[in-house]
């Protein structure tokens, strides 16, 4: 048994960086314990290398949700990053915070110090933005490169001047002073290579005396004294590998994620009495919110055909994938540079006073069943549209008292009704879009949902049968005052209730956001990381 004064588990998108911060101060000693490997896959490091680990359980978890109502009776899969960097090192690289009033939201349910003003500056220090976009808004000097896409293909400006006919103007930052608008996607790569927080955080933050990354460390259960976090007990070497305890003199912190962390809550007597109770666990602190508020952007993927023009799905099989390969080995170009998504348009459904409350992407491609991870043979063009505030809640729940079972994972998507209008909303949109006039010359006909689908109903059909996860789950551990009965953790980041525990992740949202996550994941771990320090906050920006 060893002792540091901060034991962190997870070396994902917000545990890396709070590893790093922490470790700044030499008088201090930091572990991290992850469950996976290093990130020597070399498909981490090539973009479109996604295509890889989305089904790798050496670098992915491989989750699978319970099915629900209105999704067809489907078990949707739920990759999740298993190695440093977590997800950051498995995602599709796009970078968006989401609108100021996702976070002014946060701060009006009580948590101080959350507001837009408050985390403008968290974003700015992770973020070192190549490109143009007003300093007001953007980081210049942080560690995680945030670029433009430079790659173009002539139907992603077909489609970015169709949304421009529709109404829909262009943006060329969508993370600056508003979202609103179409763009080709801002993305964390560089030259060519993949941006996680490992390496733009962890690896160098390796080299000082005082950290330690313990990998291959499945973290089994936080050690408890009295109402105090001192440690966790984790399994080294895997399923079959050595039980193994570390202590924390100071805090313990959990970087899980938004599955992970309240299953370790869980499986540590902290949680649902009732849960707890009915798998035999010692209830050490009731806290029912833990595992709860799951929220998860759902959307369907609609697909046209397309002719008189090649698409990406061509240029990943024989000679062009081999010519494909050899330009990203001399050149770091060409599609294996590429993230899956390539444009990014926000708009307003119609259905909702708020601001744009629905959100399209397109990429010359199309995916077998709809679900990224194997291309199509025959030439396609996809456009998925996604709700951005979604209503229904769902849970993370253990199985067991054993920490090598996977959760339950029930996100109840489009449960709520106000979902299922604006969902159809967005699927009209989308398939409008789709058939504007600059795609008229190279669409050949609607795949999915297909001409015969036309009535609201019938669009719902499709996405019960379609839609799946965009991979953004948060809020199983809701940061929210202790008067709140889902609450988890204060706007300090402290389990209520225990001293000494911290949760830093994205499970902490108590709202989702209008975006994808990894931006703000990142930005909860640079604040989360100065909450543990004692350091006053960054001075709120002038917004």
């Amino acid at each position: 048994m060893e002792t540091f004064d901060y034991v962190i588990v997870g070396a994902g998108s917000a545990g890396s960086i709070v590893a790093s911060r922490l470790s700044e101060d030499p008088n201090v000693t930091v572990a991290v314990l992850e469950a996976g490997g290093y990130d020597w896959n070399p498909f981490i490091h090539i973009p479109a290398g996604f295509m890889k680990t989305f089904y790798d359980a050496r670098v992915n978890w491989k989750y699978e949700m319970e099915a629900g109502a209105w999704t067809g009776g489907r078990r949707i899969y739920a990759p999740r990053g298993k190695t440093l960097g977590g997800s950051s090192s498995i995602n599709g690289h796009v970078y968006n915070r989401g609108q100021p009033l996702d976070f002014d939201t946060w701060a009006q349910f009580g948590n101080s110090g959350w507001g837009y003003a408050d985390v403008l500056p968290y974003f700015q220090r992770t973020e070192r933005r190549i490109g143009p976009g007003d300093d007001t808004y953007r980081g210049r000097e942080g560690q995680v490169r945030v670029t433009d896409l430079e790659w173009r293909h002539p139907l992603c400006d077909a489609f970015i001047e169709g949304c421009v006919q529709n109404g829909i103007p262009r943006n060329p930052d969508y993370n600056g002073a508003r979202q609103e608008g179409v763009s080709y996607v801002q993305r964390t790569t560089f030259n060519g290579r993949r941006e996680s927080t490992a390496g733009a955080y962890l690896r160098p933050a390796m080299k000082r005396a005082n950290l330690r990354v313990i990998t291959q460390a499945h973290a089994a259960s936080i050690i408890l004294d009295g109402k105090r976090a001192v440690g966790i007990r984790y399994r080294h070497g895997g399923r079959n590998g050595v039980d193994k305890e570390v202590r924390a003199s100071r805090e313990v912190i959990l970087s899980g994620g938004t599955y992970n962390s309240p299953q370790l809550l869980q499986l540590s007597g902290i949680g649902p009495a009732d849960l707890l109770q009915s798998h035999g666990i010692e209830v050490r602190h009731a806290l029912p919110g833990v595992g709860e508020n799951l929220r998860d952007h759902y959307a369907p993927r609609l697909v046209a055909r397309v002719q008189n023009i090649a698409t990406i799905n061509e240029s990943t099989r024989g000679p062009r994938l081999a010519w494909e390969v050899l330009k990203w080995m001399t050149t770091r170009k060409g599609i294996l540079s590429l993230n899956p998504t390539l444009v990014y348009c926000f708009w307003h459904s119609g259905e909702s006073a708020e601001s744009s409350d629905i959100q399209m992407t397109f990429t010359p491609a199309s995916y077998n069943d709809g679900v990224q991870g194997e291309l199509e043979r025959e030439p396609g063009m996809t456009v998925a549209a996604w709700q951005q505030r979604p209503e229904s809640t769902g849970y993370v729940r253990i199985r067991s008292g054993n920490p090598f079972e996977q959760p339950m994972i029930q996100p109840n998507y489009l449960t709520a009704e106000h979902d299922r209008r604006v969902l159809v909303a967005a699927m009209k949109l989308a398939r409008k879009l789709l058939s504007s006039e600059p795609l008229k010359p190279y669409y050949a006909r609607e795949d999915v949902p297909g001409p015969h689908v036309q009535t609201d109903d019938e669009l719902l059909a499709v996405a019960k049968q379609r839609g799946t996860t965009t991979f953004h789950p948060m809020g199983t551990c809701k940061m929210a005052p202790a008067t709140n009965p889902q609450a988890v953790v204060d706007d300090q980041l402290r389990v209520h209730g225990i001293q000494g525990l911290r949760v830093i992740d994205a499970s902490i949202m108590p709202m989702m956001l209008s975006a994808n996550l990894n931006a703000a994941t990142m930005m909860i771990g640079e604040k989360g990381a100065d909450l543990v320090r004692g350091r006053a906050p960054l001075p709120s920006a002038a917004v």
